[in-house]
């Protein structure tokens, strides 16, 4: 039985278009995107889904929300709502399922599910884009503490915890820990999600889907040998952009140089001055960026520098 994920679907102006699909991180969900999509809107339709338990998509009835059920579960969205009817004519390219491939952007947890799905399903995955992704290292001290959730009993201890909190507390600090600079969030923003976390503090099953998130990112990051998320990223076929946030709390800094070395075919954006969330905390260059990948990929693309665009701000490096 297909549970159906909730989407937030922008199309683009030009018919002709690739899809961007965008996954987010922990605890996330598809607002999280949507700085990044009116500035993609433009060069791809773009399809943001709630991942299974999170935002608006319900859990799933047993409640596994592993890194591998994940991408099954996105694999199959894809697989069963993506069009069908491809005309060659507009430059779009059927796999053997008769859709498009599709140009994948993960964040965080996010990123860890769409680097497997990259790696397992190429005849899916045009182009891959990951930022600010968990691949298995030893996680500096905020990431410990978020991994502290995955305890036994601490969902309950959790709801406690934010059940003192006002909702603008509770933002201040999950603002600080994923935000280089939490002045950036607009007051827009942070208006829309209070919303949900008000509306996501009445679901019963939230805290522990937080819970077996985090749990899944611990028993990624534990595995070994081919299971290994590094032995996925050699697998990669895809040309693979790396966005990395120099003050990200949560993903150190130093494992950038090694994601780059790891794919085969790769491209490294750092970004001074931002944490965990690039695409909400600097939208304009990683959308640059991510452009620049989808011309690259494009059978009558030029091959452009994805660095370029924003002088001074941000540093690229490609290697073929």
């Amino acid at each position: 039985m297909h549970h159906p994920l909730a989407a937030e679907y922008v199309r683009s102006p030009a018919p002709a278009a690739g899809t961007a699909v965008f996954l987010h991180g922990l605890g996330g969900w598809t607002h999280n995107w949507a700085h990044l999509i009116d500035l993609l809107r433009t060069s791809a339709h773009c399809l943001a889904l709630d991942l299974p338990g999170f935002g608006r998509s319900a859990p799933p009835p047993d409640g596994d929300v592993t890194v591998e059920r994940q991408a099954a579960a996105v694999a199959g969205h894809l697989d069963r709502h993506l069009d069908r009817h491809v005309d060659r004519r507009l430059g779009r390219h059927p796999d053997r399922n008769g859709h498009r491939r599709v140009h994948l952007v993960g964040n965080s947890l996010g990123g860890l599910i769409a680097l497997r799905l990259a790696a397992q399903r190429p005849d899916l995955v045009a182009t891959l884009t990951l930022i600010s992704p968990v691949l298995p290292t030893f996680p500096p001290a905020p990431a410990l503490r978020v991994a502290l959730l995955g305890l036994p009993g601490a969902p309950r201890l959790h709801a406690r915890l934010l059940a003192t909190q006002s909702p603008d507390r509770q933002l201040d600090d999950l603002y600080r820990l994923i935000y280089a600079n939490p002045a950036l969030v607009g007051t827009e923003q942070r208006s829309v999600e209070a919303r949900e976390r008000r509306r996501r503090a009445e679901l019963p099953y939230a805290q522990d889907m937080l819970a077996e998130g985090v749990r899944s990112v611990v028993r990624a990051s534990l595995r070994r040998g081919e299971a290994s998320a590094w032995h996925l990223a050699r697998r990669v076929t895809a040309p693979t952009l790396l966005v990395y946030g120099r003050d990200d709390a949560l993903v150190p800094f130093r494992t950038a140089p090694r994601a780059y070395a790891a794919f085969r075919d790769a491209r490294l954006l750092t970004l001074p001055g931002v944490g965990h969330v690039a695409m909400q905390e600097r939208p304009a260059p990683v959308a640059t960026a991510i452009r620049a990948l989808i011309t690259e990929a494009s059978p009558r693309g030029t091959v452009t520098a994805p660095g370029s665009g924003a002088p001074g701000a941000c540093s690229g490096s490609t290697r073929g």
